[in-house]
């Protein structure tokens, strides 16, 4: 929508942002619940020991025949990775709407480029703070003078966290050296698991509060524009 048809009073569909805040929240959700089951294998591994044919990763690109946990472990992770990438389209998928409807009840242009929806997230540097900066921009055109709700805040700095720490959601180690760390030192695996399951969990509740104070002000546009012109209105 644009700034014309928001200054002829056309609103943004209330369902919209609704209807995909609850599949985000969930989305977010399940990707923590990956991270849980990772946890749990990575325990495992660090009670069971590592062999006495030491790591999967022998080193010079040999590897020798995965255990029946090791092997479960790479099913985890496999599966951890698919629910990255869902929770990944559905919340992308939220906050383009939440954009769009930012843009048409301020009647402003957004601060951030389109294309930074999808960059944001993976050029170095800006992607420390673009992506929570699209969607602060978005809720304070929504909600002029209110202050970002914390959930938006703890979501991005446990993410940062799980993203800088190397085997969060963003690590280059592969699952065979994941395993080996799991075998010589589990508790930073742990500590970076943690963090990515507690973004999870802040961004389902920042998704949930920033749509609730969306819908708000939809509903009270609503409730405006029902108003005749020239008749009182109930406050």
């Amino acid at each position: 929508m644009t700034e014309q048809m928001y200054r002829t009073g056309a609103l943004p569909d209330r369902r919209s942002v609704g209807t995909m805040g609850r599949p985000a929240a969930g989305g977010l959700l399940l990707a923590g619940a990956a991270w849980v089951a990772r946890a749990v294998w990575e325990v495992r591994l660090a009670l069971a020991g590592e062999p006495a044919s030491g790591p999967p990763d022998q080193g010079g690109g040999q590897h020798r025949p995965l255990t029946a946990l090791e092997d479960s472990y790479h099913l985890v992770t496999a599966i951890g990775g698919g629910a990255v990438v869902l929770c990944a389209v559905l919340f992308l998928s939220w906050l383009t709407r939440l954009r769009d409807d930012a843009r048409e009840l301020s009647g402003e242009p957004p601060r951030y480029a389109g294309i930074w929806l999808y960059l944001g997230w993976f050029v170095p540097v800006v992607n420390l703070w673009f992506p929570r900066g699209i969607v602060a921009d978005a809720f304070r055109r929504i909600a002029p003078g209110r202050r970002l709700p914390v959930s938006v805040n703890v979501w991005w700095a446990l993410w940062l966290i799980g993203m800088v720490s190397g085997v969060g959601l963003v690590y280059e180690d592969s699952t065979d050296q994941l395993i080996g760390r799991a075998y010589s030192g589990v508790w930073p695996l742990l500590v970076s698991d943690a963090a990515v399951i507690g973004a999870a969990v802040a961004g389902a509740l920042a998704v949930r509060t920033v749509t609730a104070v969306r819908e708000e002000r939809v509903r009270a546009r609503e409730r405006a524009s029902a108003v005749p012109t020239g008749a009182p209105s109930d406050a």
